[in-house]
């Protein structure tokens, strides 16, 4: 179990399309809308953990269709948030999320982003069953408690991640110069992350 959080751990640090996520949301929008997306992330976590648990990653990586249309639902959403992002160009970093409706919008960015990348259900169909004793029994149940340590591992390093993130991005909003770019940044990240994606093989 100690094996499986520290590579858990080594994998969640690791540079990829969520974590850089969550840096430029905690960036342009502050500490609270991070973490707020972090816990979206997370959920659609909970998505792919039951998928693996009980087969239907299975179906990405056998249908070649179902994973293509799913690769392309997610770099189409991407693609939608880089053109939001451009278009807050000259508007104003507010830093803080402005009240529940935003705390909202960003939970749901989260979820769908994840959910949206059928990388992750083959990444948890193949890492999971690693770590499963099938003398044990009840291998669905043994994958369904890793992916949820997975998950907790995952909230914990984001959530810091998020907060160091937002820290800069106060810094940022001092500096007039700087900050007017920060949403282009912001919108070629989403597009790059979203090119990536469309590209990525099974």
């Amino acid at each position: 179990m100690i094996y499986f959080i520290a590579v858990s751990m080594l994998l969640t640090i690791a540079p990829g399309p969520d974590i850089l996520y969550v840096i430029t949301q905690s960036i342009t929008k502050g500490k609270r809308a991070g973490i707020i997306t972090v816990l979206g992330l997370c959920t659609g976590l909970i998505v792919h953990t039951t998928a693996a648990a009980f087969g239907v990653s299975a179906i990405l990586q056998q249908s070649a269709i179902a994973f293509q249309i799913l690769k392309y639902a997610g770099a189409i959403y991407l693609f939608f948030l880089a053109w939001k992002a451009f278009r807050e160009k000259e508007n104003p970093l507010s830093g803080v999320t402005s009240g529940n409706k935003d705390a909202a919008s960003y939970y749901r960015r989260g979820v769908y982003m994840n959910i949206l990348n059928p990388k992750v259900s083959l990444f948890f169909l193949a890492f999971l069953p690693q770590f499963v004793n099938s003398k044990a029994g009840n291998v669905a149940g043994q994958m369904i408690l890793l992916g949820l340590l997975f998950i907790m591992q995952t909230i914990l390093i984001f959530s810091v991640v998020a907060i160091f993130a937002g820290i800069l991005g106060k810094k940022i909003l001092g500096k007039p110069n700087i900050a007017k770019y920060v949403n282009y940044v912001k919108a070629g990240i989403f597009v790059l992350i979203g090119v990536k994606l469309a590209l990525t093989d099974r």
